[in-house]
């Protein structure tokens, strides 16, 4: 079976280790660097400033609390800019070992579909290469969403990858989206010094995630100095006296903001350009690839399309589950994802984590719900980090106590979450939580008092006079 794969990043690279894993004679062909926007300008750089920009605010903030004595602290914004490319290079050459260890051939190019059995690939030398496929699998991500208004195109205004490399720290930054990507920029920005204005056109940050864990995160944001404008449209940017000028509507009257860097975060869209996609009848849908969501197949037969570019959930651990589905159901296995236990993670501080249904939306489906939570200023671990501003909450169905959903703000958030996600795939209840022994001390027992907080039990609160044991 020779299975050819367009892109070469979390989704493209699982999805052929998985097939060559299975028998199939794979080869990838990408444009830029393996490891696609996850590896090069998303996911990993950014982390790599988010724990640094973390460590140095709580040096420069805490440090006597902590017992450290520090005479001065400053930021090598160089040295912090060669680690991140250092960090990214050992992973894109990861993934290229990986890769060779499975025998797949790596094409440096770009492809286009010809028919639904070849591809011509534009090398980098300007050549061309025509290649043959029994299987074929689009995995050509995502881009940056650029706002239809007047001054996006003047210096200073970039997007994330622009920020993950500015050649020094700006003095002040207005990022357009209070979305992942804004949220995340304002937390490394403002821990380094930045004074930050986030600007939204809904009427909170993070809208998708549940208000209790964002309003965490919005506190620790004030402290910092963060402004948060909601419900606020930008007209236009212009250029003053080595300014940036940002004409909004603010819930209906006119503010000007002014900055040095604007940060366009509002989100990204599946990249679906130039592949060919109509001369072979693949059908395409408000700018994504249409698929069967339980085999990642497009509507021509042989070929399928996975992660960004198919328009579902814009995550790379979700084009990875994507990628291995589409190669077992390429190689004949009967294979599906449970989209449900799709965990969300924010890695601001404090981070953000959720999977399943947060309490609106379990009551938008006419649930009847019970609630636990537990505040973090009640859990050891988090004392001693320092990070007590934090909340675990458990959203669970009243007739069978069955885990609908799991939302957390606090320390090691986004590595906990996958508790959540496995108790949703298990379809567990908040009973199997509560008699599962979690270590102590830990920030994970907080999922514990949580679960017994869904009836008014948690061992580590004050007594409710109203709650029958």
């Amino acid at each position: 079976m020779k299975v050819v794969i367009l892109g070469g990043g979390p989704g493209g690279y699982v999805c052929g280790i998985r097939a060559a894993q299975l028998g199939a004679d794979v080869t990838i062909i990408e444009k830029e660097a393996l490891g696609g926007t996850c590896l090069n300008v998303g996911c990993i750089p950014t982390k790599v400033l988010l724990h640094t920009s973390e460590i140095y605010n709580t040096m420069k903030e805490e440090s006597k609390e902590l017992g450290i004595k520090l005479d001065s602290i400053d930021i090598d914004w160089t040295a912090l800019q060669n680690r991140k490319e250092a960090v990214v290079q050992q992973l894109v050459s990861g993934v290229e070992v990986l890769l060779k260890s499975h025998n797949i051939s790596i094409i440096k190019g770009e492809g286009k579909f010809i028919n639904d059995k070849e591809i011509e690939i534009k090398l980098s030398n300007e050549k061309r290469q025509i290649i043959k496929f029994d299987k074929a699998v689009i995995a050509t991500g995502s881009q940056a969403s650029r706002i239809p208004v007047n001054g996006i195109d003047l210096e200073g205004v970039i997007t994330s990858n622009e920020a993950l490399s500015l050649r020094e720290i700006p003095k002040s930054m207005c990022i357009i989206g209070g979305g992942v990507i804004g949220s995340e920029f304002a937390s490394v920005y403002s821990s380094l010094g930045t004074k930050v204005t986030i600007i939204e056109m809904l009427p909170d940050i993070l809208p998708t995630m549940d208000k209790e864990i964002v309003d965490v995160l919005k506190n620790q944001f004030y402290e910092l100095g963060v402004e948060i404008y909601t419900e606020t449209k930008v007209k236009g940017i212009r250029e003053d006296s080595n300014k940036l000028i940002l004409d909004t509507i603010v819930k209906g009257r006119e503010k000007i903001f002014t900055a040095e860097k604007v940060l366009l975060a509002a989100g990204r869209k599946p990249s679906v350009q130039n592949l060919g996609l109509e001369k072979i009848g693949i059908k395409v849908d408000r700018g994504a690839i249409v698929v069967d969501r339980r085999t990642m197949e497009t509507s021509v037969k042989n070929i399928y399309a996975i992660g960004d570019c198919n328009g579902g959930v814009l995550l790379a651990h979700v084009a990875s589950a994507e990628g291995i589905v589409a190669a077992e159901n390429i190689m004949g296995r009967l294979s599906k994802i449970k989209f449900n236990t799709t965990p969300y993670a924010v890695y601001t501080k404090p981070e953000l984590a959720a999977v399943g249904l947060t309490e609106k939306e379990a009551k938008h489906r006419g649930y009847e719900i019970k609630v636990g939570n537990f505040p973090l200023y009640g859990n050891g671990k988090s004392l001693i980090m320092g990070e007590s501003n934090g909340i675990v909450k458990f959203v669970v169905d009243a007739r069978t106590d069955e885990i609908l959903g799991m939302h957390m703000a606090g320390p090691r958030a986004t590595d906990i979450i996958g508790q959540g996600a496995l108790a949703l795939r298990l379809e567990a209840t908040v009973h199997e939580i509560i008699t599962t022994i979690h270590a102590h001390p830990t920030v994970g027992e907080a999922l514990h008092e949580a679960a017994h907080s869904v009836h008014g039990l948690a061992i580590h609160l004050p007594k409710l006079d109203n709650v029958k044991i």
